[in-house]
């Protein structure tokens, strides 16, 4: 990401009013604002509860805040009191989107409702994240990561085949759900094009949770098999898992039979290929259990990291299992411009690079309430 640049960028002149917390809607509209959005933040009086989720802290605030609140303009109101909703109300005259969080119900309490907003400002585009949606068997409950991938079968397919199922180590649901609604916010903006109205956009973790269900859901439709816990491997491909080296772990992920007899070339097992057991994928499926132990031989005396490269530039798919540090630490991450550094701001940067626009960094997150007196919040 370019740093402190003012260009353009594809969203310049678009306003957002962000009344989002925690990490969908927060996630959403920092892609916005990377792209040059300006983006106005509004958090309750208590503040975006994700401030305080630490340590680690910078000047107070939580690097989980931190991660996901650059480029946004920071407001604090309180929206239950008559003076905050007018106040919110001057901000959508001239707002393009309007991204928020709350429960199904809470903005219906104060009037601001999809029909009212959209009868008062009627090329708004009203993008509202929440758990379940507004109505059906779980409409207007509240939503969580955690409890999205439980429900919603990602952890029934997360974890090792003998073990209990897996809550994913990342908050996969909310971040899917924040680029689902980014992606939903430009289509709607690309339709006012044509049409001049905005529209409500209703997204859910429930649903953005079951659209990563592939291949999961789409061997069962067919089958009707339940997807199983497979560990590492996968339940379509062999070899695709990983495996114990010299020194660490190698992930495999041959997708089919000219780099499976690559593969037995790089080991200087060639005879691999021409064993039928293995000849297909289906027959490297059905021996996973022979194939893997004749692979962790071969591979027992390799350093995962050099034998990767090899097989990278051989035209196999294989990388060593790398930690946080040692990714967020390696050449090509840099080379990619993909850690940003501002003083003792350090963080993720946009992975959208566009050519004449890219991404750039004009704010940091800020401080809580930073610019009420700018923006004469009450």
């Amino acid at each position: 990401m370019q740093m402190n640049q003012t260009g353009a960028g594809a969203l310049s002149g678009c306003k957002v009013v962000d009344l989002s917390r925690v990490l969908g809607g927060p996630y959403c509209t920092q892609i916005l604002g990377d792209h040059g959005a300006d983006v106005i933040k509004i958090e309750p009086p208590a503040g975006d509860e994700t401030r305080g989720w630490g340590p680690p802290f910078l000047d107070g605030t939580a690097s989980y805040f931190l991660g996901v609140n650059r480029n946004k303009y920071g407001l604090s109101l309180d929206l239950s009191l008559p003076q905050g909703q007018a106040f919110l109300r001057t901000l959508l005259k001239d707002a393009d989107v309007l991204v928020e969080n709350f429960k199904p119900g809470t903005l219906e309490k104060w009037g601001l409702d999809s029909k009212s907003l959209a009868d008062e400002f009627p090329r708004l585009v009203h993008c509202r994240i929440s758990g379940f949606g507004a109505d059906g068997p779980l409409g207007g409950l509240p939503g969580y990561d955690a409890c999205a991938q439980a429900l919603c079968g990602l952890m029934s397919v997360n974890g090792n085949a003998d073990g209990a199922p897996t809550r994913v180590g990342l908050p996969v649901v909310d971040m899917v759900t924040g680029l689902n609604a980014a992606l939903a916010i430009l289509l709607a903006i690309n339709e006012r094009n044509r049409s001049g109205k905005g529209q409500f956009l209703d997204i859910t973790l429930f649903d953005c949770a079951i659209s990563l269900l592939h291949p999961h859901a789409a061997n069962y439709f067919l089958s009707g098999d339940i997807p199983q816990r497979t560990g590492n491997a996968h339940p379509n491909i062999a070899p695709y898992d990983s495996f114990p080296t010299r020194d660490g772990e190698i992930f495999l992920a041959v997708g089919n039979n000219r780099q499976f007899e690559l593969l037995g070339k790089v080991l200087e097992a060639p005879w691999l290929a021409r064993d039928e057991r293995f000849a297909s994928n289906a027959d490297r499926l059905k021996n996973r259990q022979i194939l893997r132990a004749l692979l962790t031989d071969l591979l027992k005396g390799h350093v995962a990291a050099d034998l990767a490269q090899t097989l990278l530039e051989t035209g196999v798919p294989a990388a060593p299992v790398l930690n946080a540090g040692e990714l967020l630490n390696h050449p090509h991450t840099h080379h990619r411009g993909m850690v940003i550094e501002e003083g003792s701001y350090r963080a993720i940067a946009s992975p959208i690079k566009l050519s004449r626009t890219p991404a750039t960094l004009r704010r940091l997150p800020p401080a809580f309430g930073q610019h009420n007196e700018e923006f004469g919040a009450v």
